[in-house]
Order: structure tokens, then sequence, then C-alpha cells
């Protein structure tokens, strides 16, 4: 488990922007949302328990789902956050091939990277709720009219 502060932080503040996901969000960000959590547990968990290997697997299989999610839906989130993918999976890819120890421009770049994701995610949610708000006040002013 993480001790430091920045890092409690962004797990938190990620944590978070999937739970708005979940809640306030489209079926692409709450799928999206759903497949950040699961890469969030299995890298917290599979870190301790299997090879530095298991980053790449993750990553790959992520970008895979987001993918999957960005072919059925196009939001603009979703290329953001395949983009964050990609360079979170070659950060990955160089220290494992490198065989260099994760050192302080690793952990910078992984943590700002999925900062970026979170933030991608909170975008899209944002942005997908207001244009539900506007489609249901839309209908409610036609039902208006109407009546």
């Amino acid at each position: 488990m993480p001790n430091s502060p920045i890092i409690v932080g962004l797990l938190a503040f990620s944590l978070t922007a999937c739970v708005f996901a979940l809640v306030k969000g489209g079926r692409a960000e709450r799928l999206g949302a759903a497949v950040i959590l699961a890469n969030m547990l299995l890298a917290l968990v599979g870190e301790h328990f299997f090879p530095k290997s298991i980053l790449l697997w993750l990553d790959a299989g992520t970008a895979t789902a987001m993918l999957v999610i960005a072919v059925r839906y196009a939001s603009p989130w979703l290329g953001g956050v395949m983009l964050l993918y990609a360079i979170q999976f070659g950060l990955h890819a160089f220290y494992f091939v490198a065989q260099r120890p994760r050192d302080t421009l690793h952990v910078t770049v992984n943590n700002v990277d999925f900062l970026a994701i979170s933030l991608c995610l909170v975008i899209g949610t944002v942005v997908s709720w207001r244009e539900r708000v506007r489609t249901q006040a839309a209908k409610a002013a036609a039902l208006a009219t109407r009546a």
C-alpha cells in the first residue's frame, strides 16, 4: 500500500473521479470508470504478487478495453485516455526492457499520466452530464409547449 501523501491523494482523486463517472456519467463514462477502477485495483494488488511485467499486461489490457469502448462510443475523452495509456505502456515497456529500477522520472511520469487519465474521465463525465441535462430540459420545454 502506498505511503506517500501525494500517491494517496492521487489514488483518492482517481477513486473519486471513477465514482463520479459511475454516478453521473453516461454509458461510456461508466464503462471507462469500471475499466480504470479494475486497472487501479489490479495494479495495487498485482505489483506485490506478480512480476514487474504485470504492468505491461495491465496497460495493454486496459488500453484494449478502452479501445473497444472508444470504437463503440467515439468520445473525445476516450481518445485522450487512449493516448495516455499508450504513454504509460511505453514508460513501463522502456523500464522493463532496459531493466532499470524505478526512479524519480518513472514515478513522476506515471503519476502525472494517471492524473491526466482521471482528469479526462472527469471532463468526459461533466460533458456527458451537461448534455443529458440539456436534452432533458429541451424535452421538457417541448412537452410544455404542446400542452
